[in-house]
């Protein structure tokens, strides 16, 4: 009979905390994004992705998100995609030769340094050009985009005008007063970072 009673007691003690907790309860409408039934797949696709159809050289610039972002591709990108090193159609409009004559963004500094140093194989032997434990970095200016950089939209990619899911309530704080539009990424990229001062 003791049994039997502490039986309905630890019953009786669950229905109550069950009970108690029950406002607590989510249901299955506000889980997650979609804000509908988690079993119904009505209502449950996103907006449709829009990219900008904007012209090159339409003026129209988009601003960054925050100091020294990649600036997003504010224009249209039918037939300039896949970049390869031999067929880049950025660099038609972004050379930093070209870029002002076009109203372009010119391709930063950055982009025309190599970073990697310049290790040997002799004979069957590799030796390397920098030692890592005494965080040796040599960089160099070159003429050309730098083989790690030539995928472009690796970086920038075009901007989507569909609606967010969520509202973005980010405010970015620049550092510099035309942070929106310009970058500082080479300059403090490179300050005191070649270490081995070679050219």
């Amino acid at each position: 009979m003791k049994l039997g009673k502490l039986t309905l007691a630890v019953s009786l003690a669950a229905s109550i905390l069950i009970a108690a907790n029950t406002k607590n309860v989510i249901d299955d409408e506000s889980i997650g994004l979609r804000k509908v039934d988690l079993l119904s797949e009505e209502k449950a696709a996103p907006d449709e992705t829009k990219y900008g159809t904007s012209q090159p050289m339409s003026g129209y610039k988009i601003d960054r998100a925050y100091q020294n972002a990649p600036p997003m591709i504010p224009h249209d990108v039918e037939g300039m995609l896949d970049i390869t090193p031999q067929n880049n159609s950025c660099i038609g409009c972004h050379d930093a030769a070209v870029a002002e004559s076009m109203g372009a963004t010119p391709i930063p500094k950055s982009h025309y340094i190599d970073f990697r140093p310049k290790h040997k194989l002799e004979g069957e032997k590799f030796v390397k050009s920098i030692d890592n434990m005494k965080n040796e970095v040599s960089i160099k200016p070159i003429d050309t985009i730098s083989n790690a950089r030539f995928n472009c939209n690796a970086c920038h990619a075009p901007q989507s005008t569909g609606d967010l899911a969520v509202e973005n309530t980010f405010k970015p704080d620049f550092t510099r007063e035309d942070g929106q539009h310009k970058s500082t990424w080479h300059e403090v990229l490179t300050d005191d970072l070649d270490t081995l001062k070679k050219k």
